[in-house]
């Protein structure tokens, strides 16, 4: 992935690139949105075990593919509550590390009440 950051644009602020390009022989994973489910179907009732569960279920979700979170080019996120921004900020530095994907975060209602946030990505190698 090759982080795109245009003169003209006003530097990124937080863990996130403006755009990433892959190149023309890259394989690209879909993953669909991630919800705060265990694998034994309960959810959590705090907003950090939520987002916590959804990188794992992400990492599931790549590794499951051979790839890992490095391989992420475009993170969507959307949040039930936009205090909860800083949080998810955080949570998603403690499973990104330094990689900047592309990212979005949109402040939306979730099919599920007990969601707190749902979270979808493109992996590409």
């Amino acid at each position: 992935m090759h982080s795109v950051t245009p003169k003209g644009v006003a530097a990124p602020v937080g863990g996130y690139c403006h755009g990433a390009e892959t190149g023309p022989n890259s394989r690209h994973l879909f993953i669909s949105g991630q919800i705060p489910e265990r694998p034994d179907g309960t959810v959590a009732s705090d907003f950090d075990s939520q987002c916590a569960q959804v990188w794992e279920n992400i990492g599931h979700v790549l590794k499951a593919a051979g790839l890992g979170y490095g391989n992420l080019v475009k993170v969507t996120t959307f949040l039930t509550d936009r205090s909860q921004a800083a949080a998810n900020g955080a949570i998603r530095r403690r499973f990104l590390g330094d990689h900047k994907p592309a990212l979005t975060v949109i402040v939306a209602q979730t099919l599920e009440p007990q969601w707190l946030l749902e979270i979808e990505a493109v992996a590409a190698t």
